[in-house]
């Protein structure tokens, strides 16, 4: 719990004090959509298959922090920071390191409480390596959509 407790702490700072690229709209976008994926995935790894899970097997209450207030600041982190006018490389370099520092986060917080609270059923952690990138990008993706609404919402404003 204490690994949890301050993992939350200091990823929401992090997310807030560094933040300058993300609006308002686009983070409690960001967040709900973090959210829902999280849990779309947990429902057919975690629950059907029973590959990992947080604290106890099943659905419990305390599962649902790293789901709602743990998770969505890493992405927020993550789009912050990502450098989207760099070159191709570095947009590969810093996907490719963020991975590994999810990884290495995997890894530590499977530790035995109180400093972890994350335990694998049938899941490895070669299955996060594979499926880690794809989550990332699909976040980028979606990033990339709303931006492209609000801008094709702007004018619409404007003129009306």
């Amino acid at each position: 719990m204490i690994g949890l407790i301050v993992s939350v702490i200091i990823f929401n700072l992090i997310a807030f004090k560094t933040n300058k690229r993300l609006t308002p709209s686009q983070i409690v976008q960001i967040w709900t959509f973090t959210i829902a994926f999280q849990l779309l995935f947990d429902l057919i790894v975690e629950f059907k298959y029973h590959s990992y899970w947080y604290f106890d097997q099943g659905v419990d209450w305390i599962g649902l922090v790293p789901r709602t207030i743990l998770i969505p600041p890493v992405n927020i982190i993550f789009l912050n920071w990502y450098p989207f006018e760099n070159s191709v490389l570095k947009r590969i370099t810093y996907f490719v390191a963020f991975v590994i520092f999810i990884l290495l986060y995997e890894l530590a917080v499977l530790l035995p409480e109180p400093w972890g609270y994350f335990h694998y059923g049938s899941w490895k952690i070669e299955y996060s390596a594979i499926v880690n990138p794809i989550i990332l990008y699909c976040l980028l993706k979606f990033y990339n959509w709303i931006r492209w609404l609000e801008t094709k919402a702007a004018p619409e404003k404007q003129g009306g």
